[in-house]
């Protein structure tokens, strides 16, 4: 396959890593525990296109709907050792003929924010995107308001691109579009930098980072 050529629709996998494993999202069989861990707080949903359901069979009829979009698969993301769910993850908006996709729609329960985890689970996606599919493209878009989805796009090794004004109306607002990427040539050293940040030797006995990764990024 040459650089310009199509590629693959990305298909349903089981990623895994040393703290996490990501797979398909299935509503029925994890809708419920899903709600539980992300039911505590309806901020989680302040920047998402939809308000937070109500309840379990409600979460589950949401994520059926959210995964008949075309160009969307949808992940659990769990807790390895225990297999407590921490969120979901998804691909969007994928785009084969382009070699191209987004990650989105990221809800993450309140005790798996800011862990690394949650670092460890974009790591594989990022992984899986450009070197089981070969994609040239990796998109991360948010609202220009969202600060803390802002500021995780650039610590995951994301590029500013700029923001698109009056892109949106979400729940009867208007949403200006925040736009990061990573592409095939970058893809090295965010990988280095990352798997840096996630050895075992940079966190100390209770969990704590020792370094931080923008760190091993300026290596």
């Amino acid at each position: 396959m040459t650089l310009l050529e199509p590629g693959s629709a990305p298909q349903p996998v089981v990623l895994e890593g040393d703290r996490v494993r990501l797979h398909p999202l299935l509503p029925e069989r994890d809708g419920p525990k899903l709600f539980a861990e992300l039911s505590e707080s309806d901020r989680l949903y302040r920047y998402l296109p939809t308000e937070a359901p109500g309840d379990a069979a409600a979460f589950a009829a949401h994520m059926a709907e959210w995964q008949s979009h075309p160009g969307t698969l949808q992940f659990v993301v769990e807790e390895k050792d225990t297999g407590r769910a921490a969120g979901t993850i998804s691909y969007m908006r994928i785009a084969p003929e382009h070699r191209c996709l987004e990650v989105g729609y990221v809800l993450i329960a309140p005790w798996a924010q800011r862990s690394a985890l949650v670092t460890e689970a974009h790591y594989l996606l990022a992984r899986h995107v450009f070197e089981a599919l070969g994609y040239r493209r990796y998109e991360w878009k948010c609202h220009n308001a969202n600060a803390a989805s802002r500021a995780a796009a650039l610590r995951l090794g994301f590029s500013f691109e700029g923001v698109f004004r009056n892109h949106m109306i979400v729940k009867g607002e208007n949403r200006d579009t925040a736009w990061f990427s990573i592409i095939d040539s970058e893809w090295p050293g965010v990988r280095r930098a990352l798997e840096a940040w996630l050895a075992p030797e940079n966190f100390d006995a209770e969990g704590r980072q020792r370094q931080p990764l923008v760190a091993f990024r300026e290596r």
